[in-house]
């Protein structure tokens, strides 16, 4: 018999596990179940209070649910759907969570589940992977995919739309084929060019390891996401690898127009080429939440000397910030100083660089 508050989750990890943490802030009395192969994770949520039972297989309690989130990889979340349709699911909407939403729709439409389904993907992220990462404010202002097909009820789209807002997040509705090929251009291809400028570095690299030494913060910061899990990059890349094909096709005729032009000495055109990407990536809200979390931090200017660093970190204590990360850079790549500081928001970030900038430190937020 349907429950009205029963929620599912199939696959309890940093996605999952994020939704799961904000239905529990938000919806206190929602009744929440789960299945997920890490048995580590399930009894965890359950400690925790987020999930009401776990369990180790796909249980028929599942059939009952009012909303099931599929939160296991692009592949595994196709047999899932199968399973489901097995257990004679009814008056249950089904939704998920995958950065690749063509190849879930043609499977839904398949299995005659179009009218149980609705596409879904929140625009985060992290190179952090699993239940312990996640954080019941990850899908916070950020931008939530809603991808219907031709056949979804108006009404169902609505209804879902409205909880994704309730949860504190944005909903945007794209057809599932815009939404590849967005997720290609601002996040897959991304992605792979991560890699291949680790590879680039790893292969220019001499036999003592000198350039992955020298690597400062600039190299880290652009190649952070390359530290993504494998596994989960395999599977995206092969499922979407039409719409990532097109776009690296658009990469290398760029990269080899940029040859031409180094040959030529065309100063004018690297010069225009660095100047408009810089009027676009300027031009990005700086409040926007993509598809990776971003990382909230400082970099303070002091003397790379015993001391300063406590004097800092006291600073801020004294004031109720509560630090994630500290440590000093040794080499001096930004001009901005040596002191990188990362915290677990944006707020407390800004709060911090105000009060550090009251003691007439020198502070640059990134």
């Amino acid at each position: 018999m349907k429950k009205e508050n029963l929620i599912g989750f199939i696959g309890l990890g940093l996605i999952g596990g994020s939704i799961a943490k904000r239905i529990r802030k938000k919806y206190p009395a929602a009744e929440m179940i789960a299945f997920d192969k890490d048995t580590d994770s399930l009894k965890e949520a359950v400690r925790e209070g987020v999930i009401n039972q776990a369990y180790e297989s796909l249980d028929p309690e599942f059939a009952d649910c009012r909303l099931i989130f599929l939160c296991a990889p692009v592949s595994s979340n196709l047999e899932y759907l199968s399973r489901l349709k097995a257990m004679g699911i009814k008056e249950c909407l089904i939704t998920d969570v995958g950065s690749v939403k063509e190849p879930v729709q043609a499977a839904v439409d398949q299995l005659n589940l179009e009218a149980y389904f609705m596409g879904g993907h929140p625009m985060v992220g992290s190179e952090k992977t699993g239940y312990a990462n996640s954080t019941d404010i990850l899908i916070e202002n950020a931008y939530y995919f809603l991808t219907p097909s031709s056949e979804s009820d108006f009404a169902l789209t609505a209804r879902f739309s409205s909880f994704i807002q309730g949860l504190g997040a944005i909903p945007v509705t794209l057809s599932p084929a815009e939404h590849d090929y967005f997720t290609a251009a601002i996040s897959h291809v991304p992605h792979i060019m991560a890699c291949e400028l680790v590879h680039l570095v790893r292969r220019a690299d001499r036999s003592n390891g000198m350039l992955k030494q020298l690597a400062a913060g600039g190299f880290k910061d652009i190649t952070r996401i390359a530290s993504s899990s494998p596994i989960m990059w395999k599977q995206i890349c092969s499922i979407n690898a039409p719409h990532i094909k097109t776009l690296l096709e658009n990469v290398i005729q760029d990269m080899q127009e940029m040859i031409r032009q180094l040959d030529g000495r065309n100063e004018a055109y690297v010069e225009e080429s660095f100047r408009s990407a810089k009027d676009s990536r300027d031009s990005v809200p700086k409040n926007a939440t993509g598809l990776l979390k971003k990382v909230s931090r400082i970099y303070v200017n002091i003397p790379d000397e015993p001391g300063t660093l406590a004097t800092v970190a006291s600073l801020l204590a004294f004031n109720g910030i509560s630090i994630k990360n500290i440590g000093i850079n040794h080499n001096r790549e930004f001009e901005e100083g040596v002191l990188e500081i990362m915290f677990y928001d944006e707020e407390t970030c800004r709060k911090s660089a105000e009060i550090l900038e009251e003691r007439n430190y020198q502070v640059k937020v990134r």
